[in-house]
């Protein structure tokens, strides 16, 4: 089934075809996260610069650039065409990467592999295009526990592949995932309907400050969501520094072991789902921002020891998976037939939330250490929390 989208499926979305997208949206953005734990490799190789540094920020940048300028054209273009295409550029983007002679091409090429790697955000909100509207919630949570396992799953796979044949391998092992995700998702996804004709790319663009003035749910769910991202990025960013520390002694391997940990969280997004769809979202929300700011209560505490870390890290993750599938089941009821738009908007500020909180955890680092982290931490999830319980 689908509603009103001016998108209709020639079948079902089933579990197959659902776990296909999800499939394909891991592999999609997992394009991001190659480069960083290859840094050192690719240092070594292209020496004399200091541009490899700049890598994973400046792919990150290229996957801005890509949710604000690409995730529109699927409200203006048939919608498996959009995802086809943008993988195919993808590969091109990767070859280019593994080609690179000098940092400067690697730099430039970053740039567009971040950008073509937004294509994970044309496969969410065509995924809720297609799911039946009882189920959307369970279907968005599949889709994102995919999502959320590629980025879990890039770093290691980029080590082990480079480790053993270098930093342009895993560059090259990106193309054909990419081209064979394009089949796939050329044979597999149904063709919809042309949207509605009469909207131009410009004015898709200048659009979005429209979505955002008009539509009070989605101003509140994007806050929220940047408000969680932003605990979640205030850990993150600071862990392997709080590991170092003295009371820990820990090198990086063990903060890549944490990593581990947000398998964990992977699950919970397809729970939040199903909670959505039964429940309501609303609620779901209000756990997730709970969790998220309870779990402030062990990563703040000192005294704690790993197993706190472990047990904090663990509601952490849960928590902003929570949250995000079920604050995605209220954007996506919004406006049907302007889902990539709306898609734009709030994973745009949520993207913004986390660059906020991991710039701010470096300032809080600096003038009072983890305690002041975990005061920052604590207080996003705080912020996040207020807003969703807070009477509309």
């Amino acid at each position: 089934m689908s509603d009103h989208s001016g998108t209709v499926p020639v079948r079902p979305l089933g579990p197959g075809l659902t776990l296909a997208m999800a499939l394909a949206c891991g592999l999609g953005v997992a394009n991001i996260y190659y480069s960083q734990p290859m840094l050192g490799l690719i240092e070594r190789d292209l020496a004399g610069s200091s541009l490899p540094a700049q890598i994973p920020p400046v792919t990150q940048l290229g996957y801005a650039l890509g949710l604000f300028l690409l995730v529109p054209l699927g409200d203006l273009l048939e919608r498996r065409r959009v995802i086809v295409v943008q993988f195919l550029a993808l590969a091109l983007m990767l070859a280019l990467a593994a080609l690179a002679p000098d940092a400067p091409t690697l730099l430039v090429a970053s740039l567009l592999v971040g950008m073509g790697a937004s294509v994970a955000q044309q496969i969410v909100p065509f995924a809720a295009t297609l799911a039946d509207p009882a189920t959307r919630g369970r279907t968005l949570g599949t889709v994102m526990a995919g999502l959320l396992g590629g980025i879990l799953c890039s770093r290691a796979l980029a080590g082990l592949v480079a480790a053993g044949q270098g930093w342009r391998a895993m560059f090259w092992l990106g193309v054909p995932l990419a081209l064979a995700t394009a089949l796939a998702m050329r044979l597999l996804l149904p063709k919809g309907a042309a949207p509605a004709a009469g909207l131009g790319y410009r004015a898709a663009l200048a659009s979005l400050g429209r979505f955002w003035l008009t539509h009070p749910a989605l101003r509140r769910a994007t806050l929220i969501q940047a408000g969680l991202f932003a605990s979640f990025s205030t850990f993150w960013s600071l862990l392997a520094l709080h590991l170092q520390e003295p009371s820990f002694g820990c090198g990086p391997e063990v903060a890549g072991l944490f990593g581990l940990l947000g398998l964990v969280g992977v699950l919970a997004a397809p729970l939040g789902g199903r909670l959505a769809d039964r429940h309501g979202p609303r609620r779901t929300i209000a756990v997730g921002a709970a969790l998220t700011l309870a779990s402030w209560a062990l990563l703040g505490w000192s005294g704690g020891g790993l197993a706190a870390l472990a047990v904090g890290v663990l509601l952490l993750d849960c928590g902003v998976h929570l949250a995000l599938v079920s604050n995605q089941h209220v954007i996506y009821a919004l406006d049907p037939a302007a889902r990539s738009r709306i898609n734009t908007v709030f994973t745009t500020g949520m993207f913004l939330g986390g660059a906020a909180g991991s710039a701010l955890a470096a300032v809080a680092w600096g003038q009072a250490g983890w305690a002041g982290a975990g005061l920052l931490g604590a207080g996003f999830a705080l912020l996040a929390l207020l807003r969703q319980v807070r009477p509309t």
